[in-house]
């Protein structure tokens, strides 16, 4: 896959997180949708970050962008601390995850304000942020992106559901994992759910479902990814924007919108999500070479590969009348 100039825009957080999973426990790793976002996307297109964070945002981290060809003229540094968040992983199961606290400090007054360095990007991620910054970003869009992509949270499921709804009728790919999901559309069944976000405007609905894999819902057709088996989970932080950057990723270095593109774009995602939770941090999404991505997508090529019945085979005990 070879990069190309169809940049990405994501809009969204850049924090420090402390974690404690049954690994072990780390403070003040770099971290944020927006972060592992666009370093993911990085492997495979150019990509332009939005966001805000303190006067104690350190200058290494700003490097890490810099040296992965993170642009960020749009990463706003004020006064004040960034914004961070602490979290506690269950050891029964690692999907599970208690937040300890949420101090949003500089984010708490965050207003993206896009330059025409911004403003016409083909291709548009818009991070679990407030609903009506989402609107106010695609709003500021000179031209309506090629694919819009918007992911979200519960917080804002439950508090500004009216808001989020028409940010999604604007969305052409819509991200979220099956809890909330089924907390958006109030139905429990994840087919109906989908329909159901579909109905709102997006054409793709993305479900992500952890260690079970992902659902790719669209108009006439379902797909099902497994999750790469990870042989040890670090941190499952970011894992979900990290798959969201490797799906954006390939869409935007190949410009394939075909129903075979997008289930590619999946697959990759779920590549870079297997590196994200390997690590405390993004530090696997960033070190992982073209040579592992590579083997990973193959390898869930080859899991979910099967021959189909050939002319005149059927099922055992399966006879036709």
């Amino acid at each position: 896959m070879n990069r190309n100039d169809n940049g990405v825009l994501v809009v969204g957080s850049v924090a420090y997180d402390s974690v404690t999973t049954p690994v072990g426990a780390v403070s003040d790793v770099i971290g944020g949708s927006a972060t592992y976002f666009s370093l993911s996307v990085s492997h495979f297109a150019s990509v332009s970050l939005v966001a805000v964070v303190g006067s104690d945002f350190l200058q290494e981290h700003l490097d890490l962008f810099s040296d992965k060809g993170v642009e960020t003229s749009g990463l706003e540094k004020v006064e004040g601390d960034s914004f961070r968040w602490s979290g506690l992983y269950s050891t029964e199961d690692v999907n599970e995850r208690t937040t300890l606290n949420t101090d949003l400090n500089v984010f708490s007054e965050f207003s993206p304000d896009l330059t025409d360095i911004h403003n016409s990007k083909p291709y548009l991620f818009l991070a679990n942020i407030q609903p009506h910054l989402q609107l106010s970003v695609l709003d500021q869009m000179k031209v309506r992106p090629r694919m819009v992509a918007l992911d979200t949270m519960n917080f804002w499921i439950e508090g500004n559901i009216s808001e989020l709804k028409e940010a999604l009728s604007k969305a052409d790919v819509a991200f979220m994992d099956e809890h909330e999901i089924r907390s958006f559309s109030a139905e429990v069944n994840i087919t109906r759910a989908a329909q159901k976000v579909m109905d709102i405007g997006p054409s793709t609905v993305v479900v992500k479902r952890g260690e079970h894999g992902v659902l790719m819902f669209q108009r006439d057709s379902i797909f099902s990814a497994p999750a790469f088996p990870v042989k040890k989970v670090v941190d499952p932080t970011g894992a979900g924007d990290s798959f969201a950057g490797g799906f954006v990723g390939y869409i935007a270095a190949t410009q394939d919108f075909s129903q075979a593109g997008f289930r590619r774009a999946v697959i990759l995602g779920s590549v870079m999500g297997s590196l994200a939770v390997e690590s405390f941090g993004p530090d696997r999404v960033v070190s992982a070479g073209s040579t592992n991505i590579e083997k990973r997508f193959n390898i869930l090529y080859e899991m979910t590969r099967f021959e189909p019945l050939g002319d005149g085979q059927s099922l055992p005990g399966i006879s036709h009348f």
